[in-house]
């Protein structure tokens, strides 16, 4: 889709911003209208995405965890937590809130990575997972690769080499395949983990039942040599060309990963996903962005220029995230378009509606954007045990 956001359509949108900011201050003090919209009950329960599965006997470490998406999906798997470290105290506590038994370190001393000595793990762990902090790959940062000071991936590939798991996985944005880090890939991680045997590839959250259309890179690393080669990457569970369509996908250029659809389950839209009424339109959500990201903590999810227009078709109005379901519905923008809660963004990312997020809206926002799809790092683990039995 070739889209251009003109100033006039700008203004427009900041008009509407502006307004629907002062309607949110009116509905809190009890001045705003009576709520255009009854409150929505979700239909994607995610966790059929990934029904639980009995323990494995393989243990988990669990690096850069974010808001939990990866920890999630392998607990879901029947892995067994070992431990979850992130340097921001708010996805700590998120985490700990939800699973109060596991072992958390989070904050800026217990949750760096850089001052861990990873040799108590030793033949404590089977998987390594993170997902090394990426905004110096992101197209949408400065794209300063391995001489970006955020680069945590010196790190992860330290724990690896100290700890010597079985397997490790470390996700990333798309942008890490642009040619330009071509050497960083191959000098910086393939060649500085000598023992492990590498493969990479992309895929995308919609195709394993969530309803958005979230591309990223897998790195996954086998010290076995017989079970790299038995590796096979998670296969398609669910179909979503049904939805590409209409974000520009016809069938003289659809991909394999559509050609047997007919055996797969289908990904929802993002309104059936949510239970909000029939327009007669679905799609996937754009990449739901981390509140983090921006030049400035915000409540908008949006995640570049075509996003707003996305948005737009499915009639969601995508600033301003609402912390819960009455709120959103108690104020509306002046499009009349649905406000979203931070309950549907978890959704739309692949979150079950009982693992509660703590923090401030923005914060919730920033963990949920910045974690990978619990279905996702399920369909993950479940492939690396495949392998593992071998």
């Amino acid at each position: 889709m070739n889209y251009t956001l003109t100033t006039e359509r700008r203004t427009e949108y900041r008009i509407i911003s502006r307004e629907a900011h002062l309607a949110k201050k009116n509905a809190l003090a009890g001045n705003g209208p009576k709520p255009v919209y009854s409150i929505n009950k979700p239909k994607l329960d995610p966790k059929k995405l990934m029904p639980q599965l009995p323990l494995n006997n393989l243990r988990a470490l669990s690096l850069f965890s974010g808001g939990g998406g990866l920890d999630l999906g392998f607990d879901r798997a029947g892995y067994t937590h070992v431990a979850s470290y992130d340097w921001l105290k708010i996805c700590g506590d998120t985490i700990k809130f939800n699973r109060p038994n596991w072992s958390v370190f989070s904050g800026d001393i217990d949750g760096d990575v850089r001052n861990v000595n990873w040799s108590v793990y030793k033949g404590k762990v089977d998987v390594i997972h993170g997902g090394p902090p990426c905004q110096p790959f992101s197209i949408a940062g400065s794209q300063k690769g391995s001489r970006d000071e955020r680069n945590m991936w010196p790190e992860f590939i330290r724990a690896v080499n100290t700890i010597k798991p079985k397997v490790f996985v470390a996700e990333n944005v798309p942008g890490m395949l642009n040619a330009k880090f071509r050497d960083f890939i191959k000098f910086e991680i393939i060649k500085k983990l000598p023992d492990y045997y590498i493969t990479y590839f992309k895929i995308s959250s919609a195709m394993f039942g969530v309803p958005q259309d979230r591309q990223r890179v897998i790195f996954v690393g086998f010290r076995n040599k017989k079970h790299a080669d038995v590796y096979k990457q998670p296969p398609q569970t669910h179909t979503y060309a049904h939805l590409k369509k209409k974000r520009g996908v016809t069938d003289s250029n659809q991909t394999s990963l559509f050609e047997d659809f007919e055996n797969k389950e289908r990904t929802v839209g993002v309104r059936e996903a949510l239970g909000l009424e029939d327009i007669g339109c679905d799609a996937l959500a754009p990449t739901i962005r981390s509140a983090f990201t921006g030049k400035r903590n915000t409540t908008s999810i949006l995640n570049g220029k075509s996003g707003q227009e996305y948005w737009a078709n499915l009639k969601i109005w995508p600033n301003g995230v609402a912390e819960n379901r009455e709120a959103a519905m108690n104020f509306v923008p002046k499009n009349m378009h649905r406000r979203l809660s931070v309950q549907d963004c978890a959704i739309l990312q692949g979150f079950p509606s009982d693992w509660i997020f703590q923090g401030a809206v923005y914060k919730i926002l920033g963990q949920i954007g910045n974690s990978v799809a619990p279905p996702k790092g399920y369909a993950i683990a479940r492939s690396i045990l495949e392998a593992l039995k071998n």
